[in-house]
């Protein structure tokens, strides 16, 4: 298998961020490598578009409550307050650049018997620049770009993973929905089997065991009934919650039964480095990586010289109308040079080192869990597409064994045992299939999701990368 450098954008914008902030930062380096291709997949190009793929499943009831989780869910709401809070971290580190003006006046008067009957006024202005001479405000500035980039991509990430969650979450409430429906007709046959051993038995034809097990089994398939109903329930109450609403409207609309959504067959992938560019966790871990290595920059600037100007202006006077008659301003510029402070910078350093190692290990992290999620999936996928096809063939010998026993026991030509065996064969048939649908189906999902789909670039607006804003 060919391998290629990883090299999909972190280096660049860790150079460019480490650029900004001092030009003798080098990137962290790495020997991270991904595969040229994928091992589990043909290498041909998806064919059809996955940002929204939960519209490839045709199933509208799905489709509403995905699109209704991304306008209502609450985790994403609170997402999308922490990008709003970086948004103005970001105009904070950004203002950093412009003067600091503050304006002030003042009236006073003195009181007492000797005091002079006159009022004194007066007005001043101040100002204070800080020069960017060595980087600590363009560092700073870098790493609030950055941040605020990851905050994004976690917002997209998050969405990512709900939409997920309600979808595989409603292909099992159909799943359990079908299976409640298959409990149930199941049951309306055994009701006859059981009439039927009745009837037999009271005849003479045969013996109480007969009825005594078709009893049994009858009970057995009614006691999986309430179970179900309790999954259903449980499963309809979670996606009211993932989608911001009491429960009760969704558990309502999962009482209709409707066939398990069926994929589209997605025929092979993109390039391991195109499809990680489309994961938003991945590119929230390299933009965290570009912050963290920024902030080295901000902290090293702190060992270097502070220039700053600063200027005022100001008049005051005993009355209001010779009030500008004499101003008095004054310009001063300082420079300051850390000396010594007990290795608290030098500290502040190292722990910016640290975070940056931290960070570049989450990135690589990030990368090997979006790997192995393509390839887990991609194997899930073709599994559980084989599994259907294997259930069909089991459930259509199933019926038929059934079909025979049952014309056979009442035709006296076998006994009570072989009808329980076929019926019993065809119930567990029909619920593997609808159980092998839908994890087809939640396979689909999850290899959607691991390839990016679910959200769009377009919707996460993201910083202009200049220090003008």
């Amino acid at each position: 298998m060919t391998v290629k450098h990883l090299k999909f954008g972190v280096l660049p914008l860790v150079l460019a961020a480490t650029s900004c902030a001092r030009p003798d930062i080098a990137p962290p380096e790495t020997s991270f490598a991904i595969p040229g291709e994928w091992s589990q997949s043909d290498p041909a190009p998806i064919s059809v578009d996955i940002t929204e793929y939960w519209l490839l499943l045709d199933d509208p009831l799905l489709t509403e409550l995905v699109e209704a989780a991304i306008a209502n869910n609450r985790d994403l709401a609170q997402s999308a307050a922490r990008l709003d809070q970086s948004r103005a971290q970001l105009a904070q580190a950004r203002a950093a650049y412009l003067p600091t003006l503050s304006a002030s006046g003042g009236v006073s008067r003195d009181l007492g018997d000797f005091a002079p009957d006159q009022t004194a006024f007066s007005l001043g202005a101040d100002a204070s620049w800080e020069m960017d001479l060595f980087g600590q405000i363009s560092g700073s500035v870098s790493a609030a770009q950055a941040d605020y980039a990851a905050a994004g991509y976690s917002l997209a990430d998050l969405q990512r993973l709900i939409v997920g969650q309600v979808a595989i979450a409603a292909i099992n409430a159909r799943s359990l929905s079908q299976q409640l429906e298959i409990a149930r007709s199941t049951l309306a046959y055994q009701e006859d089997n059981l009439q039927i051993a009745r009837w037999r038995n009271q005849a003479g034809l045969v013996s109480s065991l007969d009825v005594e097990q078709a009893r049994t089994q009858r009970a057995q398939t009614a006691a999986t009934i309430p179970a179900l109903e309790a999954s259903l329930s449980a499963t309809a109450n979670s996606i009211s919650t993932l989608i911001g609403e009491p429960p009760g409207r969704v558990h309502d609309a999962f009482q209709t039964v409707v066939d398990v959504p069926v994929p589209v067959q997605l025929a092979g992938f993109e390039a391991p480095a195109e499809v990680l560019r489309r994961r938003p966790d991945v590119r929230s871990a390299e933009a965290s990586l570009m912050s963290a290595t920024a902030r080295i920059g901000v902290a090293r600037a702190q060992l270097l010289p502070l220039v700053r100007l600063s200027g005022n202006v100001g008049t005051s006077s005993l009355g209001i109308d010779n009030l500008f008659d004499v101003i008095t301003s004054g310009v001063f510029a300082s420079v300051s040079q850390l000396i010594f402070d007990g290795g608290r910078t030098a500290a502040q350093v190292d722990s910016a080192e640290a975070a940056a190692r931290g960070a570049l290990a989450a990135w690589e992290q990030s990368v090997l869990a979006a790997l192995e999620d393509v390839e887990s999936a991609a194997v899930d996928q073709r599994s559980a597409t084989r599994r259907v096809a294997i259930n069909k063939e089991a459930l259509d010998a199933a019926n038929n064994s059934a079909i025979l026993a049952r014309s056979q026991y009442q035709a006296g030509l076998a006994d009570f045992r072989t009808l329980l065996t076929a019926e019993n064969s065809l119930l567990a048939a029909r619920n593997q299939l609808v159980a092998s649908q839908a994890d087809r189906a939640s396979a689909f999902v999850r290899l959607t999701q691991a390839l990016g789909g679910g959200w769009s670039a377009q919707d996460f607006p993201l910083p202009a990368n200049d220090r003008t804003q």
